[in-house]
């Protein structure tokens, strides 16, 4: 298993990563605001289809290491935030959500969750993402999947910009040379 993202289809990445079960404790940090806060972002998910999703997002305090903020990105700095909505709701092994973007479209991201023994799988896919967007929601996938593995296998993530900057330069070289 790879851990970089497939393009499975114009404007949409897969990853795939084996977490620690039982398949509840992986489900709760898909839902529970605190557990999803500790490697992506806080918020309220209200638990069915057509419900809203809040997630509020502080990359800097992902690790306790020290971070960089890339100039492009400074106005993360304090955070970011937004409101999507649930399009499936099958608990606990799968959660689709809608994701809004800057050009004012909704893509699309799903959780999937597989027991494979005492592992579960966890397969994220992002949909409907506009080509410009690739490489860098690919590079914060990656990056945010990391801190999630570190965070349930008791291990201190690595810090979010450091890490993402440097996976988003991959994935754009990737992507051009797909």
């Amino acid at each position: 298993m790879s851990e970089y993202g497939t393009i499975i289809a114009p404007g949409a990445v897969r990853f795939e990563r084996l977490l620690p079960g039982p398949i509840e404790r992986v489900w709760a940090y898909l839902t529970d605001s605190d557990k999803r806060g500790a490697w992506l972002a806080t918020g309220a998910v209200e638990p069915r289809a057509g419900g809203q999703v809040e997630l509020q997002f502080l990359h800097s305090g992902l690790s306790p290491l020290p971070d960089e903020i890339p100039a492009k990105y400074k106005s993360l700095e304090k955070g970011a935030s937004f409101t999507a909505r649930v399009t499936r709701w099958e608990p606990p092994r799968l959660l689709s959500h809608s994701w809004p973007e800057p050009s004012g479209n909704e893509s699309e991201v799903t959780f999937e969750l597989t027991p494979q023994g005492a592992e579960i799988l966890l397969v994220v896919t992002h949909r409907r993402l506009g080509t410009d967007q690739m490489a860098s929601v690919a590079g914060g996938w990656h990056t945010h999947l990391g801190i999630l593995v570190d965070r349930m296998n008791g291990r201190v993530p690595q810090p979010f910009f450091l890490t993402h900057s440097r996976l988003e330069g991959e994935y754009e070289q990737r992507i051009a040379s797909a």
